[in-house]
């Protein structure tokens, strides 16, 4: 039998935290018994990687980048051991998907610049470019472009040291990476569609992200969008991992 995934999500808004969850298994091809959830603006439990086959990290409202005063106060406390376990995971080559705060807080691992003066995107789909990773396992027979979502106030600046860049946008250099042969991260989200799009938008409608005005139309657009390409990087990704 194979081991399961390990989640860890950031989402204190349960409606966002939820539909992520439902959207990654989704994606990935996975039942509810084969993921193990912790939602770590609850706390951060004791984790040993040899119960798992697989750490997924997720996005939400948190930045890698911001001074320690105006992090949450949950961020604060579940950042250290995120850092200490990410840190593990690239030193033992442990199978890793990170997306947008899971890209950046793997980037700042590595000893990464990650901050929100250049590369931010604003909440929508983005056309994203492969580089010379169409030849990463992950990636053969992946089109050369593809569209997916994204939205974000912060970014890696550079491609991290001991990174592979795989991926890019015209607006973010940095969208996807590999870190030896199992750690990867992206910018975009692997595990949106439309009306997962939506829900973020609504859920996020004053958190900065963008005009409150235009979260409808933002919705409306993002519904017309065809996004399947990222949800089978993610599916790709857990079948090696439990392989």
């Amino acid at each position: 039998m194979s081991k399961p995934c390990l989640l860890l999500q950031l989402r204190p808004e349960r409606a966002a935290a939820d539909d992520e969850y439902t959207a990654l298994l989704h994606a990935a091809g996975l039942t509810v018994g084969e993921v193990v959830r912790v939602q770590m603006d609850q706390g951060f439990p004791e984790i040993q990687l040899d119960e798992f086959c697989a750490v997924i990290v997720g996005g939400g409202p948190s930045n890698v980048s911001n001074p320690e005063h105006e992090k949450y106060d949950y961020q604060r406390r579940f950042e250290p051991p995120l850092r200490q376990l990410i840190a593990e995971i690239v030193d033992r080559d442990f199978p890793y998907f990170g997306a947008c705060y899971g890209l950046g807080i793997l980037a700042e691992v590595l000893g990464g610049e990650v901050g929100a003066e250049r590369y931010g995107e604003p909440v929508g789909a983005a056309t994203i470019i492969l580089t010379d990773g169409a030849d990463d396992p992950l990636l053969i027979d992946i089109p050369r472009s593809f569209r997916a979502f994204v939205g974000h106030k912060e970014a890696v600046q550079q491609v991290p040291p001991g990174a592979v860049l795989l991926a890019e946008s015209a607006d973010c250099p940095v969208q996807m990476i590999r870190v030896g042969r199992n750690v990867y991260a992206t910018q975009f989200h692997p595990e949106l569609d439309g009306n997962g799009l939506a829900v973020r938008i609504e859920t996020y409608r004053h958190a900065g992200y963008f005009d409150p005005s235009a979260a409808d139309e933002l919705a409306e657009l993002g519904r017309r969008e065809s996004v399947p390409v990222p949800r089978e990087l993610l599916r790709r990704f857990t079948a090696r991992s439990r392989s």
